[in-house]
């Protein structure tokens, strides 16, 4: 692929982007991670066009804020063709960032093999960001002086001994406490379809 067309920022700006965080982001990706479809407001929140991302690896797109430790989890999941909640924070092509929360879905061919995956991603409120961003800031400082090992190793005490679930669950937990702050009951425990797609 001609990585000409679609470079990595080389400046990183602690700005957000400016979207329509009501749309909800879509991309389909091959078992690997390449990118083969792209909706609009992908284009609009990545400020990548079509041609530069059509099969480039989704990886183009992740923030050095981000500590490795939440994909390695993430991969995990979609390889055992489990669905996984994310809170993720994007790099966009102007080096600017975006934050979103992610849900997949397992693509299988007629024989029901896994070929791909979709991804729907929609923005989060900062009050959620604000309670992600100090434990993904310790876990990228712990991964950059000790390593990926000992980043790995504190992601699962931390979320064993001050959460007491998994990582999917601990998303989840996030948004269901916001709900309530809004006194929004909905079924959050579904996996969050009804943020993604509604009553």
């Amino acid at each position: 692929m001609n990585t000409n067309l679609s470079p990595r920022p080389t400046k990183i700006i602690d700005e957000e982007v400016k979207w329509d965080k009501s749309k909800i982001i879509i991309s389909k990706t091959d078992l690997k991670g390449t990118i083969l479809y792209m909706n609009d407001a992908f284009e609009e929140a990545s400020e990548y066009n079509k041609v530069e991302l059509i099969g480039e690896p989704h990886n183009i797109i992740r923030h050095p804020d981000m500590p490795k430790i939440v994909f390695k989890v993430l991969w995990n999941s979609l390889k055992k063709e489990e669905n996984f909640n994310a809170i993720v924070k994007n790099l966009s092509r102007s080096g600017r960032y975006y934050w979103v929360i992610t849900d997949f879905e397992i693509e299988r061919d007629e024989n029901g093999k896994a070929i791909g995956y979709t991804g729907r991603r929609k923005a989060i409120q900062n009050s959620i960001i604000d309670q992600i961003a100090p434990f993904y800031k310790t876990l990228l400082e712990i991964e950059q002086i000790k390593g990926e090992k000992a980043s790995e190793l504190y992601f699962e005490a931390f979320l064993k001994e001050e959460v007491k679930m998994n990582y999917d669950e601990f998303v989840v937990s996030l948004f269901e406490e916001e709900s309530n702050k809004e006194k929004n009951a909905k079924s959050i425990k579904k996996g969050l379809n009804w943020f993604f797609f509604g009553d």
